[in-house]
């Protein structure tokens, strides 16, 4: 079996900075995407101790702006942290291709910047697993699906998403998120 440039970058890339699971499920007639990060693997360590405080930040994107963030809680001194925690976002399902969702593993810090382990991105318009996993959750509504995604170094990630989304022409603005319904 002969292994692509490609496919051996994304699995080099995968050994250096870890992999995060989550599993994404989407309720058509709600309107609401929830992404649950189960954990990580082999994270990349960031602190002199040889650990990372890592925490998982999610952005929901549409037309390169930035609509809504949401973050996990931090676990400490670990390279493979257990999350197990859903983050909800509304959005119509005339919305679905017009989003995406920016997804960062984050390395607390109590003093200077947080750090980014690594990225990586969702949506109709990723390409690879991210855009894989973002159809599979279309076809099957209201299942959860779960996968590993590698993660990726962020400026090299910036910089193929600009690159896509300058091409996509999309039609329209999207809608701001509604709020939630009240019971």
């Amino acid at each position: 079996m002969k292994i692509n440039d490609k496919t051996y970058s994304i699995m080099t890339e995968s050994v250096d900075l870890g992999e995060i699971m989550f599993s994404l499920c989407y309720l058509p007639t709600a309107g609401r995407l929830t992404l649950t990060v189960i954990k990580c693997r082999n994270l990349k360590a960031m602190d002199i101790t040889g650990y990372s405080d890592p925490y998982v930040k999610v952005s929901l994107i549409c037309d390169g702006r930035r609509l809504k963030k949401k973050k996990t809680s931090i676990k400490k001194n670990t390279l493979n942290p257990t999350y197990n925690e859903a983050i909800i976002f509304d959005i119509p399902p005339d919305s679905m291709d017009h989003v995406s969702l920016h997804i960062s593993v984050m390395d607390y810090d109590l003093v200077g910047h947080n750090e980014i382990i690594g990225v990586m991105r969702l949506g109709c318009h990723a390409e690879g697993l991210g855009r894989d996993h973002w159809n599979e959750m279309l076809a099957y509504p209201r299942k959860p699906i779960a996968h590993w995604h590698p993660l990726m170094e962020s400026k090299k990630s910036e910089k193929e998403w600009k690159a896509r989304t300058a091409s996509f022409d999309s039609q329209g603005s999207c809608p701001s998120p509604r709020p939630p319904s009240s019971p």
